[in-house]
This record gives structure tokens, sequence and C-alpha cells, in this order.
């Protein structure tokens, strides 16, 4: 569980909840029509950019904010010296026995790959396409909610709209032009929360996340490489910090 997401949502609903009740009823607030134009409209509209099955998947992409799987860079360091030394002393077949035991399916698939024999250019060229399509998945997925949060202003901006217009029908009676501006600005208050405080700032979690996981898979991509021309650990240790920032990279023993 991501814990800056969870505090985030949290801390940003919360606080515009407090301001809300600090001066009116929570429920002055609540508009069911305006909630239907503003989410009806967004996932609609959402629904005219995208096919169906990136729609359906939308929870899933959602639920990708909440996770955190990525594995800490300076570990992949380490695994790597260890297999590194492994295949130095004993061979690479020596790394066969341990293939059962990694959870990390590219890793597995890499170093299968290099204990099968093939050559570094093969597995490079499969792991590096393996790596553009995971690339290319995580975009769309942030794309999809960052066109979400452009939309949802843009639908909330219809509705005042449309109250607007129905508000104007009944000019005649003075005492229901307020009620009926404060509905017609409600769809904007709904476009602009879901959009700023949700969609939008799930969308960049998205796009951090994707970058990290991207470079742990270029890090066990370069190991692997590195294992497969029979590199001494030392220089592989060295190759794969330099994907990291100074401090963050792993010390000599």
């Amino acid at each position: 569980m991501d814990l800056a997401t969870v505090i985030g949502i949290v801390l940003a609903f919360g606080l515009v909840i407090s301001g809300i009740m600090s001066g009116s009823s929570l429920m002055t607030f609540v508009d069911v029509p305006s909630m239907l134009i503003v989410i009806g409209g967004t996932v609609g509209a959402t629904l005219v950019n995208y096919p169906l099955p990136h729609m359906l998947g939308v929870i899933r992409v959602i639920k990708q904010t909440f996770q955190t799987k990525s594995q800490p860079p300076t570990q992949i360091i380490t695994m790597f010296m260890e297999f590194a030394n492994r295949a130095r002393r004993e061979g690479i077949l020596a790394l066969e026995p341990l293939l059962k035991d990694i959870k990390d399916e590219f890793l597995r698939k890499g170093l299968q790959l290099t204990v099968d024999g093939l050559e570094p250019q093969t597995i490079q060229e499969i792991l590096q396409t393996e790596v553009s399509h995971l690339e290319d998945r995580h975009e769309t997925g942030a794309n999809m909610l960052a066109t979400m949060g452009s939309l949802a202003p843009a639908l909330g901006m219809i509705g005042t709209v449309i109250g607007l217009v129905q508000m104007l029908q009944t000019m005649s009676d003075p005492s229901s032009i307020g009620p009926a501006m404060a509905v017609a600005l409600i769809t904007t208050f709904y476009g602009a929360v879901l959009a700023n405080l949700l969609l939008n700032p799930m969308s960049g979690k998205l796009k951090l996340r994707s970058k990290e996981e991207i470079l742990v898979r270029e890090m066990i991509m370069e190991g692997v490489l590195s294992i497969s021309k029979g590199e001494n650990p030392r220089i592989i240790e060295e190759k794969l910090n330099s994907y990291l920032a100074p401090r963050e990279r792993r010390k000599s023993d």
C-alpha cells in the first residue's frame, strides 16, 4: 500500500470538506443531477476517446496508484552481484537452480535466456521489446486518467451552462434565482474536485511509477547482459550503480 497516495487523498478531501462545513452544511454541496452530468459525461467522453477494453481496465489502473511493487534498485545490484560471483565460480549453468525461486518474471526470463546459451544481442532484443511494450501500457493508463482529468472540468462547465439556462427560464420568480445559481455552480465544483484532487494527481503518480519500474527493468537487462558476456562482478556493480544517484548507490564490501 502506498501511504503517500492514501494520505494525500484523505488530506485533500478532509481539508475541502472542513472548509465547506465551516461555512455551511455539507448537504448544500450534494446535487445528484450535477454528479450525473460530471461523472457520467466524463466516462462517456472517455469511452469515445478510448476502446472499451481500456475503459474496463480503468479500475485496475487506478488500483496501481495505491500499490508499491517496485524492487529497491540497491537490492537489484546486490542480487546481481551474487549471480555474477556464482556464475564466475561455477559457470552460467550454476544459475539454473536459482530460477525457480525468482518471483520477478522479467528477471527469470532474462536469466533463463542466458542459461539457455542465447547470444547477448538476441537476449537484449527480446528484453528490450518487453520493456518497450511495458512502457506503452503504462503510458496508456496514465494518459487515460489525464484525459479524464481534462474532461471533468469541461463537463462541469457544461453542467453550469445547463443550470444557468434553466435559471433564466425562471427569472420571473426572483426568490428562485439564488438557489438555482448555487446548483448551477456545483457542477463546476464537482469537475474541479474530480480533476484536481483525484484524476490528474493519479495520472502523475502512474507516470512516476512507470519511470521507476522501467529503471528497474533496464538495470535487470544490463545485469543479465553483463553476466551473459562473462564480465567481472566488480564491473557489473559499477554499471548498475551508474543508473542511480550517487547517494543511492550500493557501497562495495
